[in-house]
């Protein structure tokens, strides 16, 4: 099944049809992706994986998982990593593909309200999903919640290049180019043009890191992998910092 424009979900970011979109694009996302970064997905997903740093034994969450492709990654580090998104259809693709692996489960949740306990997991992450959330700032917020003490945040996000050339040429790339690709993938580009819309308007790398920041995470700091195209964020729960 292919998305149309009746699903094509807006930068409202209603959480139905942004799951729904997500849906209809399950089974070809991963394909889609690695063409439209040119395979730069799996470099920055082993950029992920390395600073989230999973040890056997440790509990992580990888929220906005989509079809796993990092949850998987994660957990062949013999962490018990535990893959959530709000899109069952992404979620069953992701059960298709990594559900023989023993220390890989699989929640349906919201980001902005999780179904996990306080001070649940040793480390979380986010790939690509928090500009999706309707209200990126309680996600962090929750996120904090259900970290350990001590426990660590990674968030990898698409991120705004800072040399205004480049820049330019990645949102030519974005508004003229991608949404062919997509086609070309297998996927329709319609899809595809609420991605260019979500990138265009979310804040740049010193904001978000505000965000955690204020969300109450210490030791924010981040770096940009290809040239600022995406942005790896790392923090930090203070060890006094145990949810009431």
């Amino acid at each position: 099944m292919t998305p149309n424009d009746d699903n094509r979900a807006d930068l409202g970011k209603d959480p139905s049809r942004v799951s729904g979109m997500f849906d209809q694009v399950a089974a070809g996302y991963d394909r889609t992706n690695t063409a439209m970064t040119v395979g730069n997905d799996a470099l920055w997903r082993a950029a992920t994986t390395r600073a989230v740093a999973p040890k056997p034994g440790e509990k992580i969450l990888d929220l906005g998982a989509g079809t796993a492709s990092s949850s998987a990654s994660l957990a062949r580090s013999g962490a018990e990593v535990v893959a959530a998104d709000f899109s069952p259809g992404m979620l069953a693709e992701g059960q298709r593909r990594h559900g023989r692996m023993r220390n890989l489960s699989f929640v349906q949740a919201d980001a902005t309200d999780l179904p996990f306990a306080d001070d649940e997991f040793d480390a979380v992450t986010m790939s690509y999903a928090l500009r999706n959330v309707n209200d990126p700032k309680k996600a962090l917020r929750e996120l904090f919640r259900v970290t350990k003490p001590g426990g660590r945040l990674v968030v990898n996000e698409f991120s705004t290049p800072p040399r205004p050339l480049f820049r330019s040429a990645y949102r030519f790339y974005n508004a003229r180019v991608l949404p062919r690709v997509a086609r070309v993938a297998g996927t329709n580009g319609a899809a595809y043009d609420y991605l260019n819309e979500s990138i265009r308007e979310w804040p740049d790398q010193k904001t978000l890191a505000a965000w955690i920041r204020d969300a109450g995470w210490a030791d924010v700091a981040y770096r940009n992998l290809s040239f600022g195209i995406v942005a790896l964020h790392r923090a930090r729960k203070p060890e006094s910092g145990a949810s009431a």
